[in-house]
């Protein structure tokens, strides 16, 4: 299993108030789905994501990624699992403007020392995956916002993540853009990676396999794909 969570709170505190954010949360996700997280404003949706992806801890409650327990590890432990473990897009793309798209794909494996001409190839290589082999030496505001989502997926999956963590994915792309970019999570799924994306739009979380809805804190839906 690559997540189990248990009665997972969040509870921020704000001088003398208290907003419980995630309300005893029970989700458990396999190795290779597909799954759309999805949830209006405000309903816990983006506070589960961060969990999820070990950039905050859970005020009470289990979570464990890949059989680890993550719940109450320090922000140094925490780092090295969201390296080792997973891949992240989000909706504002986070390249760096001045740096290509090979560069902004061999960025994590520079922070994990991995050897120059490994990093190049495997760079390389994800860029090939994901349809811009012609892209390589552009800079992001040489790119279409839909291309430049597909850097971001490229540099997610660089570090060969169990997970790929997607925010929003399509939230700044037109429709063709965000088709493109479902389609990549697609074929990335069926290739054997697990893909759980955060959205608040129901007809792109039906793309997934498996969507789960989150309401007030709570889930409130757990449904899968009919085969």
């Amino acid at each position: 299993m690559m997540i189990q969570m248990l009665g997972i709170r969040k509870v921020y505190s704000t001088g003398r108030v208290e907003v419980e954010a995630l309300k005893g949360v029970d989700l458990e996700i396999d190795r290779n789905e597909f799954v759309a997280i999805v949830g209006p404003s405000g309903s816990g949706k983006s506070t589960l994501m961060n969990l999820l992806g070990c950039l905050d801890t859970p005020t009470s409650g289990l979570y464990k990624l890949s059989g680890e327990t993550v719940g109450g590890l320090d922000r140094n432990r925490l780092a090295e699992i969201r390296n080792r473990h997973i891949g992240f897009v989000f909706q504002n793309f986070n390249l760096l403007p001045y740096a290509t798209a090979l560069e902004n794909v061999e960025l994590p494996l520079l922070f994990g020392g991995v050897p120059t001409k490994e990093r190049r190839e495997r760079a390389e290589a994800m860029l090939r995956k994901v349809d811009l082999a012609d892209r390589m030496d552009h800079k992001p505001t040489e790119l279409s916002g839909g291309q430049m989502q597909r850097v971001a997926v490229a540099r997610a999956l660089v570090n060969r993540p169990t997970m790929i963590l997607a925010d929003e994915p399509t939230g700044n792309l037109d429709t063709s853009s965000g088709k493109g970019i479902v389609g990549l999570f697609q074929e990335l799924h069926k290739g054997g990676q697990t893909v759980v994306m955060i959205t608040h739009d129901m007809a792109l979380a039906r793309i997934a396999s498996r969507v789960v809805q989150i309401r007030d804190g709570e889930i409130v839906d757990d449904q899968r794909a009919a085969a």
